[in-house]
């Protein structure tokens, strides 16, 4: 059919290479003609309107940038992909996969599997061969249908041209299920929440697609003990595994094997799934063509801004299209330095972490519980419930501003009264009237400066992959505390950015469980319980932390051979 200067064509048969046969649906120009082509391959359906599903996300975004709904008619928004509208009149396909099992394609639902990484492949793989794509083929979209870019750029498809991955993250463990070794609840509250409401086989039990009339997950009508067996335990299968292994490698990132072009952009505000993987994949890929890009607010906002769109029109544009979009001429890292009062000013750089970084580190006096820059002298204790609020410690206000850009992490010795302990560390920044300042994150509206998390019995290190500023956890085998016995823990704050005015003071919370603001708590859209500033990315699993292990009494240590400290990137 012809509609809204596109033509588009519904349901279009995708086999694979096990019989099963994936729908898509395909937008692209009305003339005939080869086009470069933009795909993307996930569980989210096709057909689900974003305004109508996702209205509190859709209104703020519209409301903040009004340019969103512009110059289109919004009919075919779809969560977290490209509005067709706003690509096809620029010479592209867009063509959306239903995956496995999820929206109006059959099969067996086992998400960031390797089925689902070779499923992408064929479908990469078959757009290119179709008699109206010029046979470069690009990805591009958020958080699933940017997680799936790393695992299948990792198999190489001959047609794959570039990809961007927006807010992405890229290993399945550390990134996403075991912050820190901890158990990540979020799986468990997502997949019903948003994946099995879609879920091929309900049929007139889901939801229906505004454009056509017909049910966006399929017209088969399953009983819900189909639907259950076609699809894998995801929770259960998290539970049983909270070590690091080949269930979470085979769904990670395989840095060694990226080589295609990319554009990885992250969001400072994206602590417990979008932020690490897009930092991670820019270190670490193997591509010599890779850019990075890291900004501020709602994690679905700036893939549709003008700011984000021109980002990704200059990237593709030059990678599928050939066209003069002088991204070339684009400096290899775009960051938007945070300030106070969500302001952010684009600054372009040359590397990560940054060259002219001031490696700095602020030591904890346990003792009156502030930060300093010279170590205290003599012994220290500080004590806090092992599940509890735990402690903050804080800088005297700052005479000038300061920059904090990059990676943090923090050394700190510690013993428990029980065989483990969980620590949550929160960098905060304060006002001069004592307010903390806080950011409109990813998710949540009131999330801190930046956040970091260890469970003391995983605190061995990965010498070859551990930085200074990095630390890097096998994760590969427990190793538990005697009451009392004191330890050596490196813990990984994931990156950040804020400007310090003069007069703030910067903090360090270190705790036993998840951060919470002072913010009346707003209720999750995926499920579970209310954010308090951790978005939905909390870890209250009593199976996971018992209270006969985690329930005890945490002490921090320090004397002449051990001074904690945290490590700032500080940006003259």
């Amino acid at each position: 059919m012809i509609a809204d200067g596109m033509r588009i064509e519904r349901d279009v048969a995708i086999p694979m290479d096990d019989g099963v046969v994936l729908r898509a649906d395909v937008y692209r120009p009305i003339a005939e003609g080869r086009y470069a082509t933009i795909i993307t391959y996930g569980p989210y359906a096709k057909g689900l309107s974003f305004q109508r599903y996702f209205p509190k996300q859709w209104n703020q975004m519209v409301t903040q940038f009004p340019e969103v709904a512009a110059g289109s008619s919004n009919k075919y928004q779809n969560w977290e992909t490209v509005d067709p509208e706003k690509w096809v009149p620029d010479g592209y396909a867009c063509v959306r996969v239903d995956s496995r099992g999820a929206g109006r394609s059959p099969g067996y639902i086992d998400a960031h599997s390797p089925r689902e990484a070779q499923d992408f492949y064929d479908c990469i793989e078959w757009a290119a061969a179709q008699p109206w794509s010029n046979g470069k083929v690009g990805i591009n979209g958020i958080s699933y249908y940017a997680v799936n870019q790393w695992r299948v750029a990792a198999l190489q498809p001959p047609h794959l041209a570039a990809m961007c991955v927006w807010e992405g993250y890229a290993d399945r463990y550390r990134d996403s299920t075991h912050h820190g070794g901890i158990l990540c609840t979020f799986a468990r509250d997502f997949q019903p929440r948003q994946i099995l409401r879609v879920q091929h086989g309900l049929g007139s039990r889901g939801p229906k697609d505004d454009n056509t009339g017909e049910y966006v997950a399929g017209p088969a009508e399953l009983s819900d003990a189909q639907l259950a067996k076609n699809r894998a335990p995801q929770w259960q299968e998290l539970v049983e595994r909270p070590l690091d292994g080949e269930y979470y490698q085979e769904r990670s990132a395989q840095w060694e094997r990226i080589k295609v072009p990319f554009l990885s952009a992250g969001n400072w505000g994206g602590h417990g799934l979008h932020l690490r993987g897009n930092v991670e994949g820019y270190v670490r890929a193997a591509a010599t063509e890779k850019w990075l890009e890291i900004h501020g607010h709602a994690h679905w906002m700036h893939f549709y801004t003008d700011y984000g769109i021109g980002l990704q029109k200059r990237f593709l544009g030059h990678y599928l299209r050939g066209a003069d979009t002088g991204w070339l001429e684009q400096p290899p890292v775009q960051l938007q330095i945070r300030h106070p009062g969500e302001r952010y000013v684009v600054r372009q750089e040359r590397e990560w972490p940054l060259a002219r970084t001031q490696w700095t580190k602020l030591y904890l006096d346990l003792t009156h519980l502030r930060l300093r820059g010279a170590a205290p002298a003599g012994r220290g204790e500080a004590v806090f419930e092992a599940q509890g609020n735990g402690l903050t410690f804080l800088t005297e206000p700052l005479a000038g501003e300061m920059e904090i850009t990059g990676p943090v992490a923090a050394k700190l010795w510690a013993s428990s009264s029980t065989r483990d302990a969980d620590l949550f560390l929160i960098l905060r920044v304060f006002d001069p009237a004592g307010k903390e300042v806080l950011f409109h994150g990813a998710n949540d509206p009131g999330m801190p400066v930046a956040m970091g998390w260890l469970r003391a019995s995983h605190r061995k290190l990965d010498a070859e992959l551990s930085r200074p500023y990095r630390p890097y956890h096998s994760h590969d085998e427990r190793q538990p505390l005697n009451p009392r016995e004191v330890v050596e823990l490196d813990v990984e704050i994931w990156p950040t950015c804020i400007v310090v005015p003069a007069g703030y003071r910067i903090g360090l919370s270190v705790r036993g469980k998840d951060y919470e603001n002072d913010l009346e708590p707003t209720p999750s859209p995926w499920g579970g319980e209310s954010m308090k500033g951790t978005g939905p990315f909390q870890h209250n699993d009593k199976s996971d932390r018992p209270a006969d292990v985690f329930g005890g009494r945490t002490t921090l240590h320090s004397d002449a051979e051990r001074r904690p400290y945290v490590l700032l990137p500080i940006i003259p």
